[in-house]
């Protein structure tokens, strides 16, 4: 493995980290003390993805989630070949972070897994939507040269507490394959997770498609095999 890309994987793991370990640590902290609310949920969630996109973009492209390098790799942005990698490393970083609110906190709130509150078809139809906005936005500030770039992190964790705030009452608004995985194998709770494990990537498809449409060619990124090193957010 070349030092790039092992620098890649390390900061996509310590991202993904960050992402359960803040968004789901604030779930059991909501469900054991209190005093956040719905609304302090969704904002640790997209405050945290909004942190680690400018600490993360310019070295791996900050995708911390298996949904967006995924649409990244079918619309010709990222290498299919670096995907099982960037899978791992994203899945490694979740599942740490979860055992690690276990150990710290219990088993509280099944330690953040994300449930349907009413039926798994429900909730793939939401996971999918939201999953596909998520997608279309990224594409934007990621890969089009038209787009502000400086302004991708806020994008990005904007879109991220919209979904969470919208999303959360009915499905969890996961949109991060990862980020269900690590609590669902920390606390055992695996019901429904097929959902979480599907429906994201079947949105981030469409977003993605959707975007490169809307975008046309004239605005287009090179093809994967194209793309230097991430040096920002733009690279994925």
């Amino acid at each position: 493995m070349d030092h790039p890309l092992a620098r890649s994987l390390v900061a996509e793991g310590i991202g993904v980290f960050a992402l359960v370990f803040v968004g789901c640590g604030a779930i059991m902290v909501e469900a054991e003390f209190g005093g956040l609310g719905g609304v302090g949920v969704a904002l640790a969630f997209g405050l945290v993805i909004m942190a680690m996109v400018y600490a993360t973009g310019h070295v791996s492209g900050a995708h911390l989630n298996p949904a967006v390098t995924f649409g990244f790799a079918l619309t010709r942005h990222f290498p299919w070949g670096r995907m099982p990698a960037y899978w791992a490393a994203q899945a490694a970083g979740a599942v740490v972070a979860a055992l690690m609110l276990r150990a710290s906190l219990g088993d509280v709130a099944n330690v953040g897994a994300t449930t349907p509150s009413g039926s798994q078809a429900q909730a793939f139809l939401w996971e999918a939507v939201l999953t596909g906005m998520l997608l279309f936005v990224i594409m934007a500030v990621a890969t089009d040269v038209r787009a502000v770039g400086e302004a991708a992190a806020l994008a990005i964790g904007g879109t991220i507490a919209l979904a969470s705030l919208a999303g959360g009452p009915v499905s969890g608004a996961s949109l991060n394959p990862a980020r269900s995985l690590g609590p669902a194998i920390a606390s055992g709770v695996t019901t429904s997770l097929w959902v979480y494990l599907s429906a994201p990537f079947v949105g981030a498809a469409v977003g993605g498609f959707a975007y490169a449409f809307v975008r046309g060619q004239d605005a287009s990124s090179p093809a994967a095999t194209d793309v230097p090193e991430p040096s920002s957010v733009r690279d994925s």
